[in-house]
């Protein structure tokens, strides 16, 4: 490495953490520390997001942006097929994220939902507690379809994961974005009822890994991925 190319990598690096020292000061204060600590080195992952995929996340921030530039609430939901893996991730990161860069709680809500109810999927809880979510059991719909209670950060009510088809009832009915993270949710649903916005950005399944002994790393590679490109939305709105 050169001279003038070391110096320049310092540069970057220096001003990268003190950008998210600076953001750090505000509301990324109140999550919790465990996930304080993950959330941090996600910016320095952004070069791994292909220019395609910034290109549609690109469609996510600038709903965002519309709805906070008006000072409406922003409301995304994340369809898939059994609203199981991905979209729940989809929610939480979403939320998260938010938080992280400053959108006011109040402002931002988050929701999931599948074009069929099986269950939130425990790899997927696992994946999110190894995160540093602190997550419990709060319920059930069915014996088969518990609720969890996962908290993110202090002062703030916990989200409310169980699975259910995306029209249900707890989710929004109209005026809120629609994003498909799955090509079977896509296919099903070439309108979102009640959807002002419908963004189609897929994710492979974790799905195939059940059982095996990659599991755990699938899944903890796609909650990591899935939360990349979140905060990816939320720091274009924050730059």
């Amino acid at each position: 490495m050169t001279a003038i190319a070391d110096f320049t990598m310092k540069t970057v690096l220096l001003t990268v953490s003190l950008f998210l020292t600076s953001i750090m000061s505000g509301s990324a204060q109140n999550l919790l520390p465990a996930l304080q600590e993950y959330c941090r080195g996600i910016e320095a992952e952004f070069n791994q997001i292909s220019d395609e995929r910034k290109e549609n996340l690109q469609k996510i921030a600038a709903y965002v942006k519309a709805k906070a530039d008006a000072g409406e609430i922003i409301r995304l939901t994340f369809v898939c097929t059994h609203n199981s893996r991905r979209s729940q991730l989809g929610q939480v990161w979403a939320k998260t994220a938010g938080m992280y860069y400053g959108i006011a709680p109040e402002k931002l809500e988050t929701f999931s939902g599948g074009t069929e109810a099986t269950a939130c999927n425990e790899r997927t809880i696992a994946a999110l507690q190894r995160a540093g979510f602190q997550v419990s059991k709060a319920g059930e719909i069915s014996p088969t379809n518990p609720i969890y209670a996962l908290t993110f950060a202090e002062g703030q009510a916990p989200l409310q994961l169980f699975s259910k088809v995306y029209g249900d009832a707890s989710n929004p009915q109209k005026d809120y974005a629609a994003v498909l993270v799955c090509s079977q949710a896509d296919e099903a649903c070439p309108m979102v009822r009640g959807a002002s916005e419908r963004i189609y950005h897929g994710y492979e399944d974790p799905k195939k890994s059940d059982g095996s002994p990659e599991e755990s790393a699938t899944y903890d590679a796609t909650c990591r991925l899935i939360a990349r490109e979140m905060f990816y939305v939320f720091a274009l709105l924050k730059n």
